[in-house]
């Protein structure tokens, strides 16, 4: 079972990269799956992290060998665990730098890689729930389907003090620094909630996504829709139940009180924000990924929108330089949670 999802995995990687490293890894786990016997894998020991990682991993995360993060460097492994036990087993199963996929040794299973990690990031400063079966998931899961799986086990009463489902009194003074430090404080733990709510596989992405859930529960968020325009508007596309709205902006324009630090200002710089509403239930959809490319003849920027929160909605948004004179050609790429789509549209705009 774990070779064919392996098998599955470099196979995906293959048609996505095109490349050789990838059609080789794919080899290496054909090849890999054909030594092993279903005997021999019939009676295999699924081992503990702390296991893996003196067999295979300590070769080089015992002391960096390699560019490899040290174990015990809280520094080096922070920003590793951010991405979340999904991307990291990813990184490892399918090798990334100097780490060769399985950490060179094919007959650590998926399982096996995933508390391997877990045992690394928690010697380093985190505090994360090690896998006990299964594998983690592949595609973002929403922010509801968090919220009742994990959150609601003490967000719905307010337990220990955590602010209630729905109750946005209680909610808006924990945003008052903003949403990504509210995200980052239930990444580290904060009070009686533990690391990533006690779920190590939880990416930041999805954090952000049940925050946002809970923040918004109950509120009619049809009626805070952006206004529906007519069907001509250049910057109104619906796409397989998405309706995309395209807001441009100068920076310089856009209310400090909105603006994050850092933010560009002056000549040629836009903030490009996306609201997307659910075609048939009219509710605003806060907790997809979602790109942009923004591209004129003579080149492109792409970048990873982030989710913002103004008046009373929730949309993502980006800087972006355009200068102009020529049209620019701005392709949003959006993948809803609980799916492997991604669905594509494209706008024109002219900077006048």
């Amino acid at each position: 079972m774990h070779t064919e999802r392996r098998i599955e995995g470099a196979l995906r990687n293959a048609r996505v990269r095109g490349t050789w490293r990838s059609a080789i890894s794919l080899m290496a786990l054909v090849l890999a799956g054909a030594v092993f016997s279903p005997a021999a894998t019939a009676q295999r020991r699924e081992r503990g992290g702390q296991e893996v990682v003196d067999a295979v991993c300590a070769a080089c995360h015992a002391n960096g060998a390699n560019g490899a993060p040290k174990i015990g460097d809280e520094k080096a492994w922070a920003a590793r665990a951010s991405q979340g036990l999904t991307t990291l087993s990813e990184h490892a199963l399918n090798g990334i730098r100097n780490m060769p996929a399985h950490g060179g040794n094919m007959a650590v299973s998926d399982i096996e890689i995933e508390r391997a990690i877990t045992q690394m990031v928690n010697q380093s400063g985190g505090h994360w729930v090690e896998p006990l079966g299964g594998a983690t998931p592949a595609v973002v899961r929403s922010g509801e389907q968090i919220v009742r799986a994990q959150c609601s086990k003490c967000h719905q009463d307010g337990v220990s003090g955590a602010p209630r489902i729905g109750d946005r009194a209680a909610w808006i003074p924990r945003l008052k620094k903003g949403l990504d430090a509210l995200v980052q404080s239930a990444v580290h733990g904060h009070g009686a909630m533990p690391a990533r709510g006690g779920i190590a596989d939880l990416t930041d992405l999805e954090i952000q996504g049940a925050v946002v859930y809970m923040f918004n529960y109950g509120v009619p968020v049809a009626a805070a829709s952006p206004v529906v325009v007519a069907s001509s508007d250049p910057y109104h596309k619906v796409v397989s139940g998405t309706e995309i709205y395209l807001g441009i902006t100068r920076a310089d324009a856009v209310p400090e009180s909105q603006r994050k630090s850092g933010a560009p200002t002056g000549k040629g710089q836009y903030h490009l924000n996306l609201s997307l509403v659910d075609s048939k239930t009219k509710a605003a959809i806060t907790d997809a990924q979602v790109k942009l490319k923004v591209a004129d003849p003579f080149g492109a920027e792409t970048k990873a929108l982030e989710l913002v929160s103004a008046n009373g909605m929730v949309s993502y948004g980006g800087y972006f330089r355009m200068l102009g004179p020529e049209p620019y050609k701005i392709t949003a790429q959006i993948q809803r949670p609980g799916t492997g789509r991604v669905i594509e549209t494209q706008f024109e705009y002219k900077v006048w």
